[in-house]
């Protein structure tokens, strides 16, 4: 059986593409670099069901300039390993960058029943972190996308909807019961106070039983080896993912 991939369809959602819009973006991107390619909705529709799990090093530079992220990241089975340039970033905590992209977590057993069935909808990512940098506590927030298929959690930020402009945030998640487990990603601006750093770490939260709250701590390393921690929530706004809701939310959160 092949296992569809939620998180690009989670990335390509984020970005309020079709999956027309996202092909052509590919072409254009592939056109850009010099290294043309033939994407059309097919091929994204194949690449979203999980019945081409490896895509082809023209198309993997391609999605990597269209969505902003390593190959690594967008959910694939498997991948070709790509050159890296230096210089590749992530953010939002005070945390160790990393050059590389994050691998989605391997599926888990079959969930427990939850409270609301299925836990797709548009949440808002909400986490605090101390910036040593700055000497103060501070809040980051986020609407998100979120999919789910089976027991995985995929949840990409709007293009818009950071309160932190152009830093893109990715989970990937687990579910088990009331029980959700993952990994974060998040890349800052390039202009911002980070840098375009990139950074990530690891998070576990509780869903309370009305199945629109998920509420625990994001763990991560600081600049001297030292443990970061901090609390993140996700609080459900809409059940929907339709365009039309999705466009309602690629805001900063207030």
């Amino acid at each position: 059986m092949t296992t569809p991939n939620a998180t690009l369809r989670a990335v390509r959602l984020g970005l309020l593409m079709s999956q027309d819009d996202f092909a052509k973006a590919l072409r254009d991107a592939g056109t850009r670099a010099g290294r043309p390619n033939n994407a059309n909705k097919r091929l994204v529709q194949r690449w979203e069901a999980g019945t081409t799990g490896t895509p082809q090093p023209v198309y993997a530079r391609a999605l990597e300039a269209v969505t902003g992220l390593p190959i690594e990241s967008l959910g694939f089975s498997t991948v070709v390993p790509l050159a890296r340039v230096a210089g590749d970033g992530h953010g939002g905590h005070d945390v160790q960058p990393s050059p590389e992209g994050i691998a989605p977590p391997a599926p888990g057993p079959t969930p427990q029943a939850s409270p609301r069935g299925n836990y797709s909808g548009v949440w808002l990512s909400r986490y605090e972190y101390f910036s040593s940098g700055r000497n103060q506590n501070l809040v980051g927030m986020h609407y998100v996308v979120l999919l789910q298929h089976g027991n995985r959690l995929t949840a990409r930020s709007l293009p818009n909807g950071s309160s932190n402009p152009h830093s893109p945030l990715t989970l990937d998640l687990t579910l088990d019961g009331s029980v959700v487990s993952g990994t974060w990603v998040e890349q800052t601006a390039e202009d911002g106070y980070y840098r375009g750093a990139r950074y990530h770490g690891v998070i576990q939260m509780l869903i309370e039983p009305t199945g629109t709250r998920m509420a625990g701590k994001w763990v991560g390393f600081g600049k001297d080896m030292d443990e970061n921690t901090g609390p993140w929530e996700l609080r459900l706004q809409d059940a929907s993912t339709a365009q039309s809701t999705i466009a309602k939310y690629n805001r900063p959160p207030e």
